[in-house]
């Protein structure tokens, strides 16, 4: 794979900001779904994530730079200065003169070939190959000094993201499907389960930052309820505000009342005072536990404009049958 900040295209200098605009920039020149009648486009889409992995996490980039791990994320073998002749190479006395030995770093962890021993130099201080290794790796070497891969990092899993979508109530009530734009420069297809109440996440996995030895992480899609104009949402229930004339509070009478799922028709008793909620029964929210219902609260509404008649009713009123309705206030 090429250098990380190569396929970047920013200096081994860039600060965090540079590089997470330069990735998103050509996050979506090189995005497939950009490029579909480009056959590499997904190759060099992975081969920027790749990089992204590496240069875009601070700890993996010093690695980099400190020529800890490859530009796959792989530990690099380091060797020691007068390990042998050659890379890869430990150096052994034997009964025929000097002999080396060679190691390697697989999938089976590290192999040493050649036979047993170290280095058997006779000079003053010198170590066997089991100390050399284990100043290395900072462990015991025994029985032919095997290590276990998991010694040298394991895949990771990428990151995960955080995005947001808004939908309205009736979405939210009935259930629905969003697209959303993710950081990364993909969209996908959300599915909304009936019920959801705002601030809820939806978690999408193997949708979040992609990693160069591992799986993608999730994405994690914070899901917004739009206000509504009439409803307010109380968990599953629904709360709403229901105007209505003097004379329907004084004398009673049916009103109608809107509904997520349309009108229905309400009795108001006569002498309804306006604060007066009433409980209409599964006519609010659908959820995992069952349906909320709606909460309308009355609100007794003046006419705009009163004409002489109106104001001469109201006096009589005020004058032959005064009440005080905040007498216990005091």
């Amino acid at each position: 794979m090429r250098d990380p900040y190569e396929i970047l295209g920013v200096s081994k200098g860039a600060g965090e900001a540079e590089i997470k605009s330069a990735y998103r920039k050509l996050a979506k020149k090189l995005h497939p779904d950009a490029n579909k009648h480009d056959p590499k486009a997904a190759s060099r889409f992975a081969e920027l994530n790749a990089a992204y992995e590496i240069v875009g996490d601070d700890e993996k980039r010093k690695a980099f730079d400190r020529g800890e791990i490859d530009a796959e994320g792989k530990p690099r073998f380091q060797g020691y200065e007068g390990f042998g002749a050659q890379p890869g190479g430990g150096f052994r006395q034997g009964p025929g003169g000097a002999q080396f030995e060679s190691f390697s770093f697989g999938p089976d962890g590290f192999q040493r070939r050649g036979g047993g021993g170290g280095f058997r130099g006779g000079g003053a201080g010198a170590g066997g190959f089991e100390d050399i290794l284990r100043n290395m790796f900072g462990g015991a070497a025994r029985g032919g000094a095997q290590f276990e891969p998991e010694d040298f990092g394991q895949p990771t899993t990428g990151q995960d993201l955080h995005a947001s979508l808004t939908i309205d109530l009736p979405e939210a009530a009935k259930g629905t499907k969003a697209r959303v734009h993710l950081p990364t420069g993909k969209d996908v297809e959300v599915k909304i389960p009936a019920g959801l109440l705002s601030g809820q996440t939806i978690r999408l996995k193997g949708q979040g930052w992609p990693s160069a030895t591992g799986k993608a992480g999730d994405a994690l899609i914070t899901v917004n309820v739009a206000p509504h104009p009439l409803f307010t949402p109380d968990g599953s229930d629904l709360r709403l505000d229901l105007p209505i004339t003097l004379y329907e509070a004084a004398l009673g009478g049916k009103v109608r009342v809107p509904t997520l799922d349309g009108a229905v028709e309400l009795a108001i008793p006569a002498g309804t005072s306006s604060g007066r909620t009433f409980r209409l029964k599964g006519k609010g929210l659908k959820t995992k536990t069952g349906t909320g219902d709606l909460m309308a609260t009355v609100r007794i509404v003046l006419p705009e404009r009163s004409d002489d008649e109106f104001k001469a009713l109201m006096k009589t009123w005020r004058d032959k049958k005064p009440y005080d309705p905040r007498s216990d206030m005091e």
